[in-house]
């Protein structure tokens, strides 16, 4: 999705200041630079996460050594050195943290195992739950946003977003117990068709034909209940900023060339609208990997969300902070990559 060049072209040469500025930074490699300038803002940014992720567990209350004796396997020569490490000097134990910010000799006083191995497993059935909500509202959410912005105060357009502000006000888990009421539960006409819980039956190879559809069978509850809000959220923004290019005068220019009106929705109006719709999109790939804690939690979905529910109800101090590593740099690296494909689809935001 990239704006014509004749539009581009009549945009920049009405300015002469900013004729000179695209041409300036066309000469010194005006995306690679933004990519470069963008990046390290992003790494500016994950070394405040790592120094504020190292302050806010020292400052928690408790003994975090005593959470490991009741993990079988850790020794008491091992939770020695835990105690030792734990009581050293705050410039020492930064020192430390420094050298090795992930903490990959980490274990967790849950469940007795270095915490990135309990976020490994959790984290494939997020990015299949998450992955196929935001994939599918996506898609129905921009379409229903392009349609209704393009015809706006039509009835599709009253109708979608009356629809779209009801979903994007409800709670993803207030939702979801609804989905389960009526469609795991079973109520009235409706019959129980789906699972309440979990993402795979007992016993079910995950590698298998089967396993993968009994695992698409569980997740189609939780994915819907996420995919509605999602879309609701897409679909609104995509809207808005169809209406606000309506008025443009690139538009009323390509419909002076004698464009169709599909032609002009295609190649002008729906590039630009979708600029911000792009940004939405990679900011929730960011969160994607941070999980969805609530409806995870109501469905009891394995997946990074309930495993930070459980660590909190836990106490368990080690794995918390992993996880809260793991989730901010995954936001701050989408917001990135958002940045960079925008400054690609729209060159002027290099300059």
């Amino acid at each position: 999705m990239s704006e014509p060049a004749e539009i581009v072209a009549a945009d920049v040469s009405s300015d002469p200041a900013l004729e000179r500025r695209v041409r300036d930074t066309r000469r010194r490699g005006g995306l690679g630079r933004f990519a470069l300038r963008r990046t390290l803002t992003g790494l500016g940014t994950l070394a405040f996460v790592l120094l504020f992720n190292f302050v806010l567990f020292q400052l928690l209350p408790g003994d975090p050594a005593a959470r490991y004796r009741g993990v079988r396997d850790v020794s008491s020569e091992a939770l020695a050195q835990i105690r030792e490490e734990l009581n050293a000097p705050i410039w020492e134990q930064f020192v430390n943290y420094v050298q090795d910010p992930l903490a990959l000799d980490a274990v967790s006083t849950q469940y007795g195992e270095p915490v990135w191995d309990v976020i490994r497993d959790s984290f494939w059935p997020t990015v299949v739950l998450l992955g196929t909500a935001t994939l599918v509202a996506t898609l129905v959410g921009v379409w229903i946003g392009i349609k209704a912005g393009w015809n706006r105060g039509s009835r599709f357009d009253k109708a979608s977003t009356g629809v779209t502000l009801l979903l994007y006000a409800t709670p993803e888990f207030w939702l979801g117990l609804l989905l389960i009421m009526f469609f795991s539960t079973g109520i009235g006409p409706f019959p129980a068709l789906f699972p309440s819980g979990t993402i795979k039956d007992a016993g079910i190879d995950t590698l298998s034909i089967e396993g993968i559809i009994n695992i698409a069978y569980h997740t189609v509850l939780p994915a819907t209940a996420l995919a509605l809000v999602y879309l609701a959220d897409y679909s609104l923004i995509m809207r808005a900023s169809m209406v606000d290019e309506l008025g443009q005068d690139y538009l009323t220019t390509a419909r002076a060339k004698g464009l169709m009106d599909y032609q002009i929705r295609r190649r002008h109006a729906v590039p630009n609208a979708s600029l911000p719709t792009i940004t939405l999109i990679f900011l929730n790939f960011g969160f994607v990997i941070g999980g969805a804690i609530t409806v995870e939690t109501v469905f009891s979905y394995p997946g990074l969300g309930l495993l930070t529910v459980e660590a909190i109800d836990a106490q368990d101090l080690p794995l918390l902070q992993a996880l809260f590593l793991f989730a901010s740099a995954a936001v701050i690296a989408f917001n990135i990559v958002a940045d960079i494909l925008i400054a690609v689809v729209d060159p002027r935001i290099r300059i």
